[in-house]
C-alpha cells in the first residue's frame, strides 16, 4: 500500500508579489527551495493563511537570497502581497520507506529568511 505523506513544507511565507498576467505558478526563493528539497515544476499546494484559500500549483525558481514568494496566473486572485501562507508537498510512501521518513519543515521569518529547518519523524 502506498500512503500520500507530507514531503516538506514550508511555514509562514510571506508574499512578496502576485501577478494575475503571468501564465500561472509560485515563484520561491531558490534557496527556500533547496531548504525544502523542492524542485522547479514540482506540485505544491498551498494554504493561504490570511483569507482561507487553498490551491495548488507548481514551482518555479525565484532569485537566490531574494526572499521572493511570487502567486501567479489565476491563484493571484487567492494571495495577495504581505499574506501569510504555508506550502506545502507531498510524497507517495509505501509502508517500508514510512520507517525513514522525515518531511522537512521550513520556519521562516518576516523576509522569507530561513531560521530553522527540521526533519519530523513518525
Amino acid at each position: 500500500m502506498q500512503r500520500i505523506m507530507l514531503k516538506a513544507k514550508i511555514h509562514r511565507a510571506r508574499v512578496t508579489e502576485h501577478n494575475l498576467h503571468y501564465e500561472g505558478s509560485i515563484t520561491i526563493d531558490e534557496g527556500l527551495m533547496e531548504a525544502a528539497g523542492l524542485v522547479p515544476f514540482e506540485q505544491v499546494q498551498v494554504y493561504n493563511v490570511s483569507n482561507g484559500h487553498r490551491f495548488e500549483t507548481y514551482v518555479i525558481r525565484g532569485e537566490r537570497g531574494s526572499g521572493v514568494i511570487g502567486i501567479n496566473g489565476a491563484a493571484a486572485h487567492l494571495a495577495k502581497k504581505d499574506d501569510i501562507l504555508i506550502i506545502a508537498c507531498y510524497g507517495l510512501l509505501d509502508d517500508e520507506e514510512l520507517k525513514d521518513h522525515r518531511p522537512k519543515l521550513v520556519y521562516v521569518d518576516e523576509d522569507n529568511r530561513v531560521v530553522k529547518v527540521a526533519e519530523e519523524s513518525l
